[in-house]
C-alpha cells in the first residue's frame, strides 16, 4: 500500500495533494527533488509523505497528507509509523517535523505516536508563504517543531 515514488511519477493527484498540506508551490517543487516520496494507494491515490534528510542523523517530514475522502481511517497513523519505521531502518536518530501552530489534529497525532514539541518558529509563515493561511479559522502564523528520538 505504501510505495516509493519517483518525482517524474508524481501525478497530478499527487500535487494536489502536496498543495493541501503546502499551499507554496516552490517549497513544494525543492523539497519533492531533494525528498524521499512515498504514497499510500489501494485503487486510487488516498495519502502521500515526503521525507528529507536535513542534519547528520536526522531524517524530517516535509509533507505527509491524507485525501478528504480517506481521512479518519488511520492512514495518517499508518503513514507516520511508516516514516518512523523507515528512518530506524536507515539508521537515523530523530525525525522531525513541523505544522501549524494551528492544526489541533495533526498536533495531537503527531504527539499521540511519540514526538515531543521542541521549538516554535514565530510568524515562520507570514515570513515564508506570499499569501496568508487559514487553519481552523484562525490566520496562521507560527511554526511548531516536533522531535522524536528512535534510538
Amino acid at each position: 500500500m505504501i510505495k516509493k515514488v519517483k518525482k517524474e511519477a508524481l501525478t497530478t493527484a499527487h500535487y494536489a495533494l502536496l498543495y493541501e498540506a503546502d499551499p507554496s508551490k516552490k517549497m513544494v517543487e525543492d523539497y519533492i527533488t531533494r525528498g524521499i516520496c512515498f504514497d499510500y494507494q489501494t485503487e486510487e491515490l488516498q495519502g502521500i509523505l515526503v521525507l528529507l534528510p536535513t542534519h547528520p542523523r536526522t531524517l524530517e517530514i516535509v509533507n505527509i497528507a491524507v485525501s478528504e475522502e480517506s481521512r479518519g481511517r488511520g492512514i495518517g497513523q499508518e503513514l507516520l509509523h511508516f516514516s518512523i519505521d523507515f528512518a530506524k531502518k536507515e539508521k537515523y536518530d530523530y525525525l522531525e517535523i513541523g505544522t501549524g501552530s494551528t492544526g489541533f489534529q495533526q498536533l495531537y497525532l503527531y504527539q499521540k505516536v511519540g514526538f515531543r514539541m521542541t521549538h516554535i518558529e514565530p510568524d515562520f509563515f507570514i515570513h515564508h508563504y506570499d499569501e496568508p493561511i487559514m487553519e481552523n479559522g484562525l490566520p496562521l502564523k507560527d511554526m511548531v517543531r516536533l522531535r522524536l528520538h528512535l534510538s
